[in-house]
């Protein structure tokens, strides 16, 4: 428990202790009382709406004497009742011996299911207080985790593995001249796959928290589209594709230029990859008062409307048989989403089956650049 809480704890307990006390001497005097319910004693309040958990603070009885607005909107009260069941059989039990008990717990929040840390402690003979700190988001956080190591591991498997037969298929074969060289081909493929999933574990550990590493510099768009295109060029010539860019005069953006290449370069890789051979593949940049909107849009084999909401899920791929044929880890778009992030901006997809795929990064713009605003708003 955090100093400050253990602190306030204490400053409570000794209100309530003063308040026993009084209560015993106005008895010892014979003054004529009824049974009423306990009330906290004065300055309680104030100090138990300051502390950083969630409060409940109930009598020997089980009553709730007061809870924190947060305790309401967590689901943990309703009305003047505790409305999670375990947290009630804790507080007896704590009533009963006087030891502390804590659990994790999952309660409903309105359509939301939240997760919580209860820690349940005596506080005098005569009060029970419960302190509630939510971690949603460290389970989610945790889970991510999680799932990213196992998909990692499963990732990095499969170039090893192929690696690994390729080394011994060339040992056998080395007195066949033609098989060494098709075999050595291949494992180059398989060594540049998993480099490159190397490279974009390492990106996505650097753009997880969604903020800039390095200070951001003016970056001229139209130039990000050049380099772009030309970072996929060997993609593009293998399939006879074209790509063709346009982008409104001197539109600039502040950020790292080498992550917005990336972006772009990413989100035309992915349409190269889903494109049919000799199709046109199109990078634009447009503009609107506040906004860049760099564009890539294919003529591909396109998704479905709950493919599209799951795109830039790490290692999400809409078709899992083309990402080996392609090599493809299913990072890329992940990273295209943190790096629109990291640039204060978004990335969205639209797309239907058959109907080719449009992405859109939108970062802010410069506003001293000499854009006019004219141009197609997407």
């Amino acid at each position: 428990m955090e100093i400050t809480t253990i602190v306030a704890l204490t400053f409570i307990g000794g209100l309530v202790l003063g308040a026993g006390f009084a209560l015993a001497i106005r008895r010892d005097h014979g003054a004529k009382h009824e049974p009423t319910r306990e009330t906290i004693p004065p300055g309680a309040d104030a100090v138990l709406s300051v502390l950083p958990s969630s409060v409940v603070l109930l009598d020997g009885a089980g009553s709730v004497l007061k809870a924190t607005a947060p305790a309401y909107a967590l689901g943990v009260m309703r009305g003047q009742e505790l409305a999670v069941p375990e947290i009630s059989r804790m507080v007896q039990q704590v009533a009963r011996d006087g030891q502390v008990r804590e659990d994790d717990l999952r309660v409903e929040a309105g359509s939301n299911l939240v997760h919580i840390h209860a820690r349940v402690a005596p506080l005098t003979s005569r009060y029970v207080i419960v302190l509630i700190d939510e971690r949603t988001q460290a389970e989610r956080a945790t889970e991510l985790r999680r799932d990213f190591v196992a998909n990692v591991s499963h990732e990095l498997k499969t170039p090893a593995g192929a690696i690994a037969v390729l080394a011994e298929a060339i040992q056998a074969a080395s007195h066949d001249p033609d098989a060494v060289a098709y075999f050595a081909a291949r494992l180059n493929d398989e060594s540049n796959r998993m480099t490159r999933l190397v490279e974009q574990i390492i990106d996505l550990s650097r753009l997880q928290h969604d903020v800039l590493d390095d200070d951001p510099v003016p970056v001229d768009v139209e130039q990000i589209l050049a380099d772009a295109a030309a970072a996929v060029h060997h993609a593009v010539e293998a399939k006879s594709i074209s790509i063709e860019t346009s982008c409104v005069p001197d539109l600039k953006v502040r950020g790292h230029p080498g992550q917005l290449e990336s972006a772009v370069s990413n989100l035309l890789e992915n349409a190269v990859a889903y494109s049919a051979d000799g199709a046109v593949v199109r990078a634009s940049a447009t503009v609107t008062d506040e906004n860049a909107h760099i564009t890539v849009s294919d003529t591909g084999v396109g998704m479905s409307s709950d493919q599209t909401e799951r795109i830039f899920e790490r290692f999400y791929r809409v078709d899992p048989s083309r990402g080996r044929t392609t090599g493809g880890s299913g990072l890329g778009l992940s990273i295209v989403k943190h790096i629109a992030a990291s640039h204060g901006g978004t990335v969205s997809a639209k797309s239907a089956p058959g109907a080719g795929s449009v992405f859109t990064i939108t970062v802010p713009r410069l506003k001293n650049d000499t854009v006019d605003g004219s141009g197609p708003q997407l």
